[in-house]
Order: structure tokens, then sequence, then C-alpha cells
């Protein structure tokens, strides 16, 4: 709608058992601040590019 991709057009479904445990260890180093750029660690983890998901 309006030019944003919706919730549907998602590349991966976050809520599988291996997607969770890679987000987690991601929120764990965010707990411990061993994070230094939560987007840039989510993206990574989760096979996203961040230059494709800005353009949009």
């Amino acid at each position: 709608m309006f030019g944003k991709k919706s919730q549907h057009e998602a590349s991966e479904d976050l809520t599988t058992p291996e997607a969770v445990v890679r987000g987690q260890k991601v929120y764990d180093r965010i707990v411990a601040g061993q994070c230094k750029d939560v987007v840039a660690e989510l993206d990574a983890a989760h096979g996203r590019d961040r230059r494709s998901r800005r353009a949009s």
C-alpha cells in the first residue's frame, strides 16, 4: 500500500525455530551491550540486504 511492502511480502518467515534462534542470538548481544548496530546485525542474521530495503 502506498509503495511500501506489506508484511506478507517478507522474504523469510521469522517465526521458524531457526529464525527465532538467530534473532535470540542478536537479542542476547543487545542485552550484553555487545551490539553496535542492531538493524545491521538483525539484517545479517536473517539474510536481508539493507541497501535493497532502503531503496523501496
